[in-house]
């Protein structure tokens, strides 16, 4: 389930026409659409959108399936709060589900925090992450300033707008009715023992509030290709040479592939896992490890912890022959 029906108040005049989710963070690609990928991605084949201010221009737009997701809409005719919403969507599901605020943008391995979830016996789990400084951070010492830090990672945790949840939390959703799951359910959960967490240090993470936060995460997105195992950021082109960032999510792979004339040189630089070769021998990937893949050598990466590759590789941007695809939806 995604929640649609914020009204973006710090976000208009542009919130005034259109839901905050429809927002783009580059031309034909919604916030929305980021989140319907992440689901499809993690096998998830089904999504209520939880939709209240403009929620029909969300319905219009997407209709009943998109990005190979089908879809269904809980709609508050006002707007009462994430817990309303949350509790007319669980009255719809009748079973177990992932929820998401649909403003955050998160590189999350939501399958892996479904799992961990499954297992802990917890009525609910929320993401959480470790929070950004909104200002930068001086360090003093001695009676001096020794440095500056330019809004550093502080030693705190939020909320990260992902969670899981039990069906049997309904009667408590019931009980409280509106306002928001935060001040209300997680707090009696957590008083009871039955609210657990989920946390993963990951590249990206942003709740997107006010015009700065889009702007931060169009930035992103400039240069970035969602994939259904992480992304590729294009760094650059220089000298016939494509730079590349590569981001593999634990537990995923890419395709079994090769190229025809393009050759990688490829460098770890965190994480782990495995380059499976054609034949299915196998080669480790750890930090500083780097290897050269020529032309036509049949190769996917194998993730065992989120992973980062460098790549730099010869100017063929469209040559990739996949031999065995393991997703049934890409963005073109």
């Amino acid at each position: 389930m995604i929640l649609c029906g914020g009204l973006g108040k710090r976000l208009r005049p542009a919130t005034e026409t259109v839901p905050k989710v429809l927002l783009e963070l580059k031309p034909g690609y919604t916030i929305l659409e980021r989140q319907l990928f992440q689901y499809k991605s993690a096998g998830i084949d089904e999504v209520i959108l939880l939709t209240a201010h403009l929620g029909e221009k969300i319905r219009k737009k997407f209709g009943d399936r998109h990005m190979g997701v089908e879809l269904r809409y809980v709609q508050e005719r006002k707007p009462m709060g994430t817990l309303n919403a949350i509790r007319l969507g669980m009255e719809e599901a009748k079973e177990d589900a992932v929820v998401s605020n649909g403003d955050v943008l998160a590189d999350l391995n939501i399958r892996r925090m479904w799992e961990g979830w499954r297992k802990s016996g917890f009525l609910a789990s929320i993401f959480v992450v470790r929070m950004p400084s909104p200002y930068g951070v001086i360090d003093i010492r001695g009676g001096r300033i020794v440095g500056f830090r330019e809004k550093p990672i502080l030693n705190y945790y939020i909320n990260g707008g992902f969670y899981c949840m039990s069906k049997k939390i309904l009667p408590l959703l019931q009980k409280y009715m509106v306002g928001d799951i935060e001040r209300t359910v997680f707090p009696e959960l957590a008083k009871r023992g039955k609210l657990g967490y989920y946390r993963e240090d990951i590249p990206f993470w942003i709740s997107v509030d006010t015009e700065k936060d889009l702007e931060t995460a169009r930035r992103e997105y400039s240069n970035r290709t969602d994939k259904p195992w992480g992304y590729e950021k294009l760094l650059g082109v220089k000298e016939g040479r494509m730079e590349k960032i590569l981001y593999i999510i634990a537990g995923y792979r890419t395709s079994m592939h090769y190229h025809e004339r393009r050759e990688e040189v490829l460098k770890v630089i965190s994480g782990r896992g495995w380059v499976i070769l054609k034949g299915n021998s196998k080669k480790p990937l750890r930090p500083g490890v780097k290897m050269r893949l020529r032309p036509g050598t049949v190769h996917s990466f194998v993730a065992t912890s989120n992973l980062i590759l460098h790549e730099s590789s010869t100017y063929h941007p469209e040559d990739i022959v996949r031999v065995e695809d393991y997703y049934t939806f890409r963005i073109k």
